[in-house]
């Protein structure tokens, strides 16, 4: 392939570039090792939803007059060390010296100011960030922030679970392309006929309220039970579910568009028929990225579905029977296979192996 190469950015999210470029026919991905002798360090950016909020290519080619001339743009990518994507703009046509100055006087305005919202983008009015992980790497899940949480294999998690969770397994859980995958699989192991991942941050990332946000995309099929939630980490108030537990959110297979948020706590929980909860419609909660968040604070809980507010969980001062959120909670990812719930309508075979795959986690605290 022949043409002058304007090396643009360094970036790992190639999967989001369909989203990224949605009106803009005259862009293609290839796959292929590029190199260019002019290498341009411009950045690209986007915001947390994978919408682009750096370069306008119609602005740019509008105005650099690359719309009256006879090329095409392409976006390519290359892989290096690290699977760091880069994203390049192929000019097929030699373009005067006075246009390409034009061109990359326009593009770096565009940058610079996506720069900027890109370094915003982490923050939220009245939090701070304290904690994340982007899996902007390649490799099992950073033991600095996750462990694996296998305890509960040999009596099935106490609601009847059919996977046997492992630990420091890449077919169960993996990060590349800078996503976690967590993978349930047909196969025997530990007595059990799927495995899958439990990943925790106990120890690792423990808290006491804040703002928990996890973009993530789910799996479907009958029998499946991802999850996003929280769980004492002291378990100061006893054993479940009086020290209380928090789901972010739960989705089960057999019901694929519906998110459900809910508490469970000594007076209120699913075994005694009070607990507390909200579901949410989400017709493509397993086709697209979606950001699941929770918002613990003294008085309240609130949890949300991309920002909407679906349910809200007030603390009555009724002592711990109610409300033992008062006390250090930590994160759980995991992907089961059937259980109580997940399994009520049998388990489908047939759409196994199944990827849950969650594109980032973010923990603020109150400035």
């Amino acid at each position: 392939m022949s043409g002058d190469f304007l090396f643009l950015a360094g970036w790992n999210r190639f999967r989001d570039l369909p989203k990224m470029f949605p009106r803009q026919k005259a862009f293609s991905v290839r796959c292929g090792k590029y190199c260019s002798p002019t290498a341009i360090g411009l950045e690209f950016c986007w915001d947390r939803t994978g919408v682009l909020c750096g370069p306008d290519w119609h602005s740019i080619r509008r105005e650099s007059g690359l719309d009256q001339l006879d090329c095409s743009v392409e976006v390519a990518y290359f892989c290096h060390e690290l699977c760091n994507f880069k994203i390049m703009l192929m000019l097929k046509s030699r373009l005067s010296l006075g246009k390409l100055a034009g061109f990359l006087c326009l593009l770096s305005c565009f940058t610079s100011l996506g720069a900027q919202e890109q370094a915003g983008s982490l923050e939220k009015p009245g939090w701070k960030l304290v904690w994340n992980d982007e899996f902007n790497y390649v490799g099992l899940p950073d033991p600095s922030k996750w462990s694996y949480d296998t305890d509960g294999n040999s009596y099935g998690w106490g609601n009847n679970e059919l996977q046997y969770y492992t630990e420091k397994r890449k077919e169960n859980a993996w990060v590349e392309n800078g996503h976690l995958t967590i993978r349930a699989l047909k196969e025997e192991m530990g007595g059990k006929s799927y495995t899958s991942a439990r990943l925790r941050t106990k120890d690792k990332g423990d808290w006491l309220y804040g703002r928990f946000e996890i973009r993530a995309k789910l799996p479907t099929g009958r029998g499946t039970w991802p999850a996003i939630w929280m769980l004492p980490t002291d378990w100061e108030y006893g054993g479940w579910p009086a020290s209380g537990e928090i789901d972010i959110m739960e989705n089960v297979g057999f019901d694929p568009d519906t998110i459900v948020g809910t508490v469970h706590t000594k007076s209120f929980n699913h075994s005694i028929g009070t607990q507390k909860g909200k579901r949410i419609y989400c017709p493509d909660c397993y086709s697209a990225f979606h950001v699941y968040t929770l918002e613990w604070e003294k008085e309240e809980c609130r949890i949300y579905l991309d920002d909407q507010l679906y349910f809200t969980f007030k603390n009555d001062h009724q002592g711990f029977e109610s409300w033992p959120f008062d006390k250090r909670f930590h994160l759980l990812l995991n992907l089961a296979v059937g259980g109580n719930w997940g399994g009520a309508q049998g388990v489908d075979d047939s759409i196994f192996p199944l990827s849950y795959e969650i594109d980032y986690v973010r923990v603020y605290q109150r400035k």
